[in-house]
């Protein structure tokens, strides 16, 4: 049977679906109109700042970083620009194979594979580490050719840290070396992040970190425009750098190379000052180490050959190493003795060759004693037993009270990172020292050998120049400095650092002359009379000797039972002219033995070059600033650079 249509009931129900479907493509519309005007209106400031971002590309401009100079413009660090070889590890599938081929077009050496593994270690996998540093000419052309085949591998131009000089003051100038993730951290805290953009270098000791901020300089940015395949189509704007301030030391840097050829192999330290400015003219620490092996990273080799070193080559010992003063403490006491009225200059003891305290007989350095000594003789010939009896008379709080006033026991403040306090001792600093009541309990029979500057006596060699120089300018203290200006880089300006006396000690001109009396009689007729003789200069000194271990009563020590690191230091403190001083000296030589023998001497070469001009046969070679145009040149003494290349070239 036939079912019937009906027409009317189709065509109804077609216009409905007609509705229905329309109402749904309108909506559509509408959702996509929404979204469209969500986007190109709402959204506008948004999505245009994303489009410019992938259509310009910030790139920051790394700013050169300041030059060191010495006094007289000899440069002590620089910079040059050369092309190195580097891997991003995140662009590489198979890193060894990848340096394996690398190796058939550059030179790579097993150290260049240590390094570059250990900066791995220390940094982000997708950042651009190098390989190779210093390419040549040879090296940039064949790996050119070749370039197709490595990916992720690339040559860029850098400019590279110098220390023309080597060892030579290496301690003072520090190094520059690779920024690690613990420097982005400080960095990010101390809120100047941003200026490091692009700056793959940071300061890590000395002055290099000291004086980071004058030196780094500021990063400069570039706006870029690239293409889709991030591709630089051209420069929009371009904020320059500003280069980094230079620094011009008060160090003098042949007076440095005396210093540092006088100890020789032998581990010491040297600390020349200015009284009057506080100006440093040497701070010599040996053994040293070449800064330029930390630039790029050091290889392992190298490393465990410094880090493993018994006589610690690292250690900046002028600023870090603590000694017992021996008697260089001797004319420190005597001053106190007179400014607290313990003694008068002319009050005697009689020295019968030892000192009795309790049950223990304290040695004096002199079988027999000296006789009759009053304070000057007791400085010239280094009486023991007089300072054994004073340290008594005077106790230990006063001691430490009035030795504080000159610097002992405290920081000088000089401009370099990480100085070290030393030890003047007292019962205050024992019950903060030891943890046992039996340990922190001072005893009388400890003050005695305070006196002589041994006992928990211990200093810096800096410590005992910057007290020497206070000696020799009357009370006035200085803080000493070894940056004597900061040149503006733009405009060639010299801006001096601080150099106003920090405080005065109360001691009257005829108290400090009986101690430079003593003190003159050391270098004339004394123990340094032998290598003072025939100097056409008047000069004030003291010899002393350190014990490194303790011997037993009546023990006698004799160096050559003794193995050489458990033999006395030999120090030696002084200052010239005795009058009007223009430099003061703090000399150690470990397991030096007599401070006659091996500090003294070091003193008279420092004398003789400051004083009168008398130079060592051999100088170091000027290292030039970099050419017009890239760095400003620093003002320099022509004169002495002149001297310096004329004694050099012979």
């Amino acid at each position: 049977m036939t079912e019937l249509r009906n027409p009317q009931i189709e065509i109804r129900r077609f216009r409905v679906r007609l509705i229905v479907a329309g109402l749904f493509v309108v909506a559509c519309f509408g959702v996509l109109l929404a979204r469209f005007v969500f986007l190109q209106v709402v959204q506008y400031e948004t999505y245009q700042a994303a489009a410019e971002e992938n259509r310009i590309s910030v790139l920051p401009v790394v700013p050169n970083r300041g030059l060191i100079t010495d006094r007289n413009g000899v440069v002590l660090a620089r910079n040059y620009s050369a092309y190195t070889l580097e891997i991003t590890p995140s662009k590489v599938k198979d890193l060894e194979a990848t340096i394996n081929a690398l190796s058939a077009f550059v030179e790579i050496q097993p150290r260049d594979r240590k390094r570059f593994k250990k900066l791995m270690d220390e940094s982000k996998n997708f950042d651009s580490l190098p390989i190779r540093t210093r390419l040549t000419d040879d090296e940039v052309a064949r790996f050119a050719a070749n370039r197709w085949q490595f990916k992720g591998v690339d040559i860029k131009a850098r400019l590279f840290r110098q220390y023309p000089l080597g060892e030579l003051a290496s301690h003072v100038v520090g190094y520059i070396a690779r920024i690690s993730p613990k420097d982005v951290e400080t960095l990010e805290e101390k809120g100047i992040g941003a200026n490091y953009k692009g700056s793959e270098h940071i300061g890590k000791t000395g002055l290099e970190k000291t004086y980071e901020k004058e030196l780094h300089g500021q990063t400069g940015f570039e706006r870029v425009e690239v293409d889709a395949g991030g591709r630089a189509v051209r420069t929009l704007a371009r904020e320059p750098s500003s280069s980094g301030n230079n620094l011009i030391l008060s160090l003098d840097i042949r007076l440095q190379e005396i210093a540092e050829k006088a100890l020789g192999d032998r581990k010491g330290a040297v600390v020349a000052i200015d009284p009057k400015t506080g100006d440093v003219l040497a701070f010599a620490s040996r053994p040293g180490f070449d800064p330029n092996l930390f630039i790029d990273g050091i290889d392992q080799t190298n490393w465990d050959l410094l880090n493993n070193d018994p006589d610690r080559p690292l250690l900046n010992r002028p600023l870090r190493g603590t000694y017992p003063p021996g008697s260089t403490f001797k004319p420190f006491m005597a001053m106190v003795a007179l400014t607290t009225g313990k003694r008068t200059p002319f009050q005697s003891i009689t020295d019968p060759g030892f000192f009795v305290y309790g049950n223990h007989r304290f040695r004096d350095d002199k079988v027999g004693g000296h006789g009759s000594v009053d304070m000057v003789k007791s400085i010239s010939v280094s009486c023991d037993t007089y300072y054994y009896q004073l340290a008594v008379d005077m106790g230990i709080e006063t001691i430490a009270r009035s030795l504080s006033a000159w610097g002992f026991g405290s920081l000088t403040g000089i401009d370099l990172d990480g100085e070290a306090e030393g030890v003047l001792p007292s019962p205050a600093w024992k019950q903060k020292r030891f943890k046992k009541a039996a340990q922190q309990r001072w005893f009388p029979g400890e003050t005695v050998s305070i006196g002589i500057g041994q006992g928990y006596n211990s200093y810096t060699p800096l410590q005992i120049a910057h007290a020497t120089a206070t000696l020799a300018n009357n009370g006035v203290v200085m803080r000493p400095k070894l940056v004597k200006y900061i040149q503006n880089v733009k405009t060639g300006q010299r801006n001096p650092t601080d150099g106003a006396p920090v405080r005065t000690i109360p001691v009257t001109q005829e108290q400090l002359e009986v101690i430079h009396r003593g003190m003159q009689l050391v270098n004339l007729e004394g123990t340094a009379a032998s290598v003072f003789r025939g100097a056409p200069y008047t000069s004030a000194g003291k010899t002393g000797t350190s014990q490194v271990i303790a011997m037993k009563q009546n023990e006698v020590y004799n160096e050559k039972r003794i193995a050489e690191r458990f033999r006395d230091h030999a120090l030696y403190m002084g200052f010239a002219p005795k009058d009007e001083p223009k430099i003061a000296v703090a000399v150690i030589v470990e397991n030096g033995g007599f401070g006659a023998r091996s500090a003294a001497p070091i003193a008279r070469q420092i004398f003789d070059f400051h004083l009168l001009g008398k130079r060592p046969d051999s100088l170091p070679t000027p290292i030039k600033p970099a050419e017009p145009g890239e760095e400003i040149e620093p003002e320099v003494d022509r004169e002495v650079v002149a001297d310096i290349e004329k004694e050099a070239s012979r």
